[in-house]
């Protein structure tokens, strides 16, 4: 965000009268510019698009789709949760929200197809698939991620820790002993939280691989990783979107699987046997 500041600042003498426009109101109101397209920065401010895509050039930015990822990806920690409501309503407008908010999940799935590195994926599921000792941290809206993850990886391992936490000191106690040949994975997304980080970073001073599932390279969690699995998520609204990191522990969890199949069959043949006698599940006619 400084940087872009100051991108602005230096270059404000050579701006025409309308480009200072984009540069205050950007500047003001940071948290709507970041979602606005050209041709509605434009009209918001008084200028043209092309005024709009002008300025971005000068800026150094190779056109205004780089320089409003570059804004999103610098205040993705900032927006608070009335910023965050108040972008979402000045995006829906009166459009369909179950039609805008299914695909604009569809599209974050999709962007993270394209952009999660294979070889971290696949280097975190050697790791997790070869460790003495898992241990799953997720706080907040990330916690419904760690407690699925939790849940498959208690069925093929034997070995998992799901650190249930509300203070720091008590995700020490609950890590205390992580170590080399474990693997620790936090799981956050803006606004990232700073007990996911102290327990990241602890881990990997004790010598355990650390596996980070966030939004971005940017992300403050990309510090403390090993493997690093970028799942894009939705910061604007001010309810989190889950889908795309959803999807990425879903194959991650299929992924291990895959790799101690032959235990799996005999785990899950034990437990449909246990399910079966002591009816966990309801059977449906025919059954």
């Amino acid at each position: 965000m400084n940087d872009l500041m100051n991108r602005i600042q230096c270059n404000l003498p050579e701006f025409s009268k309308g480009q200072r426009l984009i540069a205050r109101y950007i500047t003001e109101h940071y948290d709507k510019a970041a979602f606005m397209t050209a041709s509605r920065l434009g009209a918001t401010v008084g200028v043209s698009e092309s005024t709009v895509v002008r300025f971005a050039t000068e800026l150094g930015y190779d056109g205004y789709p780089h320089l409003q990822k570059t804004l999103q990806e610098m205040i993705r920690n900032r927006l608070t949760a009335v910023q965050r409501m108040e972008v979402t309503n000045d995006r829906m407008g009166n459009r369909d929200v179950l039609q805008t908010v299914l695909s604009a999940d569809v599209e974050k799935i999709r962007m993270t197809l394209d952009e999660i590195d294979r070889e971290a994926f696949q280097s975190a599921v050697e790791a997790i698939s070869n460790a003495n000792r898992i241990y799953i941290l997720g706080v907040r809206s990330s916690s419904a991620l760690a407690n699925f993850l939790g849940f498959y990886f208690s069925l093929i391992f034997d070995n998992v820790k799901l650190v249930n936490t509300n203070t720091v000191s008590e995700i020490f106690e609950q890590v205390l002993r992580v170590g080399k040949g474990d693997v620790f994975i936090g799981i956050s997304f803006p606004r990232y939280s700073k007990r996911t980080l102290s327990a990241m970073k602890y881990s990997k001073d004790q010598g355990a691989q650390v596996i980070a599932l966030t939004d971005s390279r940017l992300s403050p969690l990309a510090r403390y990783a090993d493997h690093v699995l970028v799942a894009k998520s939705d910061m604007a609204s001010f309810v989190d979107s889950l889908v795309a990191p959803l999807s990425v522990l879903n194959a991650l969890i299929v992924a291990v699987g895959m790799n101690r199949q032959q235990e799996i069959e005999g785990t899950f043949n034990k437990l449909e046997s246990i399910w079966d006698k002591y009816q966990v599940y309801e059977k449906l006619e025919g059954e």
